[in-house]
């Protein structure tokens, strides 16, 4: 696995300190799991916060002993000695994929999925490990805001409907899609250069947008985007939408897939940000612009 027998991360200690600073700013404590017990405490958590279907678990106590045994990270956040949280990560080819993460409701908006990402981090370049890897769903505005403008993520691959169906309790009844991004961990959380900057340019495109009935509206001719800054528009709250208007959100899932997928898939434009105001910000690779 690349990266886990080199030597930790001269960010080791500033990161050790930012992950305990953000686990005291969110009242909770993070520890690796190693007994079957704590597994099974776990299982249940992601399953409260999951809510899978009976034959179809989320993950086994067995799976998650076997995956924390043979090196990856099973990791629970307590609270007063309570698991509130849980988080797993597979050791891979790029170094950690977080593949699954719960929050019980109650803890939700503590900062508890920053201190998880930091503990994360931390945990990472104390192996000689430099890259996380996640995906989310492109839809989710919130996730998108803190995943790529507060951590500084990157994404690199659309990945349409990754997962099949799924008949969990928060994904049912629309297709998977979701964004693989790549964390740099050695990155620290500097701000990257704003798209264009040391150059002029014309006024970014607008691909994807909102229209006054909450539908997509698709913007920009294909011959307008070339060696353009390109921005794709997401609902404010699309599982607020999902609850209350399921025929305007399961329209939005093909615009984004098509725009946004598409944007990505022919390599000629690559994500650099996303707004507080829910806008993808897309600008040209420089090999491909003129």
């Amino acid at each position: 696995m690349a990266g886990s027998h080199t030597a930790p991360s001269t960010e080791l200690g500033p990161a050790l300190l930012l992950a305990e600073r953000a686990a005291l700013a969110a009242g909770v404590t993070l520890r690796e799991l190693h007994d079957l017990d704590s597994m099974r405490e776990a299982r249940d958590l992601l399953h409260r916060v999951w809510r899978p279907a009976p034959d179809n678990p989320v993950m086994t106590p067995e799976l998650l002993l076997v995956l924390a045994h043979s090196g990856s990270y099973v990791v629970a956040v307590e609270q007063d000695g309570r698991m509130i949280g849980t988080c797993l990560g597979l050791l891979s080819t790029a170094g950690l994929h977080s593949h699954i993460a719960a929050v019980d409701v109650g803890a939700v908006g503590r900062s508890i999925g920053f201190a998880l990402k930091l503990h994360q981090r931390a945990w990472s370049l104390a192996r000689g490990i430099s890259t996380i890897t996640w995906t989310y769903d492109p839809l989710v505005s919130r996730n998108a805001y803190f995943n790529l403008r507060k951590l500084g993520a990157v994404p690199t691959e659309y990945l349409p409907n990754f997962y099949g169906a799924m008949r969990d309790g928060v994904n049912a009844g629309t297709d998977s899609d979701r964004l693989l991004v790549r964390w740099d961990l050695t990155a620290g959380q500097a701000p990257r250069p704003t798209p264009g900057s040391g150059r002029t340019e014309e006024p970014p495109v607008v691909a994807l947008d909102i229209g006054p009935d909450g539908h997509p509206v698709r913007g920009g001719r294909p011959g307008d985007l070339s060696g353009r800054t390109v921005l794709v528009r997401v609902p404010p709250d699309i599982e607020a939408l999902r609850a209350g208007d399921r025929a305007v959100a399961g329209a939005w899932r093909p615009a984004v897939r098509d725009v946004l997928g598409g944007l990505m898939a022919d390599g000629r434009h690559t994500v650099t940000t996303f707004t507080r105001d829910g806008w993808y910000v897309l600008s040209p690779r420089l090999e491909f612009d003129a």
